[in-house]
């Protein structure tokens, strides 16, 4: 199995620390507003990254952070009339029911910010003993020119990097490019005591304290967006292995594209959002899972409306290949190729794209024996063990519909055979494919069409 190393900038044949088990990071969200499909395309890819690799026979220990404590949080908290504490909760609750509900496993471990203080306060003094941080008027800065590898994962050197920094009002740096560690308490926000006085962790700090308390300082791949490269992961580096006495902090580090909308990047600040909870009202979640798939993790994914409708479209079609009724003949459908495909193309950099070209391949050569009367068995549990391998369950889509759409839906068919007499039939067909992807099937015979919705019966 070979994956791509931000840090090396090529594919490596992958060898964890442990040969039978797998130490996973992946930085979490900051909880103080709604989740937003940008966010569920990283925890998608890591999810999918988990199940193939315990699919090979890794144990994966799983580590994911909440950043519950942060400038975001409490400037909105004080906006809403909430603590950051109370709005981080509230927003982490409605996390993992998203998560739940796009069908990506929990995390083994979900530390916060504000439960890991007595290991961030430890890492912290560690630096500062070794003349890697200093304490500036309560704030503790790591010092980056004392690190001759800073800039190795986003490959930029501090020349580079210092074009447009400058220091800010109030900060006490001896240079512009130093990160906070520890930053003083301001009045009014929440603090906690330290070695240098009353305040918080900056944000880099947790997840080096997080990874070296919980995965015993041995990250095998730690994963993240690509926004996260520079400064948050790159900072990463530099306070652990300065900590560790420049031991490797991660083996892999590993980088998902960002989901664009327009020429922007998605993100909350830009105020672009199309949040998780908005996806999932609009489309089920294999379609959306069978989006974020279809481009390779390293690649930028554009939100379109015709992206995501061929994504349900998609679905729909992996999911009727699987309920294909088997035929009686004595041969039998053959799946080993598409198996081998499968995982060819997940060895290689988990390349999705061509591993789900494999799905629709096996799922036409199903249909295909299943019209010419041969069994179908064993193919159809292939496709279902491979798709699960991505987190697509193949199950109907839970529409939420209630018993009196059927009014509407004869309404929907009248207009589609009055389309279908004025030979209009791709307004017709697409009738037939918008009830497709809302879980209701048309059947066309001499007495007319049928329709049959999930739980409702025939109509």
């Amino acid at each position: 199995m070979k994956i791509f190393n931000t840090l090396t900038g090529g594919k490596e044949e992958f060898q964890p620390a442990n040969p039978q088990t797998v130490h996973m990071y992946v930085c979490g969200v900051t909880p103080y507003a709604s989740a937003h499909v940008g966010h569920a395309l990283s925890y998608v890819v890591f999810d999918v990254v988990r199940r193939y690799l315990e699919y090979r026979g890794y144990k994966v220990k799983h580590v994911q952070n909440f950043t519950d404590i942060d400038d975001r949080l409490i400037e909105r908290g004080t906006r809403l009339g909430v603590s950051p504490m109370e709005l981080a909760e509230r927003y982490i609750a409605e996390f993992h029911e998203e998560m739940d509900a796009l069908n990506v496993q929990r995390a083994d471990l979900y530390p916060r910010a504000t439960q890991e203080l007595p290991m961030i306060v430890e890492v912290i003094e560690g630096l500062v003993r070794d003349g890697y941080a200093y304490a500036s008027d309560g704030d503790v800065y790591f010092r980056v020119k004392k690190d001759e590898e800073y800039g190795k994962l986003s490959h930029r050197t501090l020349d580079g990097m210092m074009a447009g920094t400058r220091v800010q009002h109030g900060e006490r740096k001896e240079f512009s490019m130093d990160f906070a560690l520890w930053k003083g308490a301001k009045e009014g926000e929440p603090e906690w005591p330290s070695p240098w006085g009353p305040g918080r962790p900056g944000w880099h700090i947790e997840c080096s304290a997080m990874a070296l308390r919980h995965l015993d300082g041995t990250v095998d791949i730690h994963g993240g967006g690509q926004d996260l490269v520079f400064p948050h992961h790159e900072n990463e580096i530099a306070q652990s292995e300065a900590f560790t006495g420049h031991r490797p902090f991660a083996r892999v580090w590993m980088h998902n594209g960002l989901l664009m909308r327009g020429e922007e990047k998605m993100s909350k600040s830009l105020g672009n959002l199309f949040t998780v909870k908005e996806a999932l009202s609009e489309h089920p979640p294999d379609a959306l899972r069978l989006f974020f798939l279809s481009s390779h993790y390293r690649s930028p994914l554009t939100v379109t409306d015709d992206a995501l409708d061929a994504a349900d479209r998609g679905a729909e079609r992996l999911r009727n290949a699987a309920a294909t009724v088997s035929g009686h003949d004595g041969a039998e459908v053959e799946a080993d190729e598409f198996r081998n495909r499968f995982l060819e193309s997940m060895d290689d950099d988990f390349n999705t794209p061509q591993a789900i070209a494999a799905l629709f391949d096996l799922a036409r050569e199903i249909n295909r024996g299943s019209a010419e009367g041969l069994k179908t068995d064993g193919a159809t549990a292939t496709l279902k063990e491979l798709a699960g391998v991505l987190g697509i369950t193949l199950q109907e889509p839970d529409t939420g519909a209630s018993a009196d759409v059927g009014p509407f839906i004869e309404l929907l068919l009248h207009t589609r055979a009055e389309l279908r007499e004025a030979k209009q039939y791709a307004l017709a067909d697409g009738i037939r494919d918008r009830l497709s992807i809302m879980g209701v099937s048309l059947e066309d015979g001499p007495e007319g069409t049928r329709w049959k919705y999930r739980g409702s019966g025939d109509g």
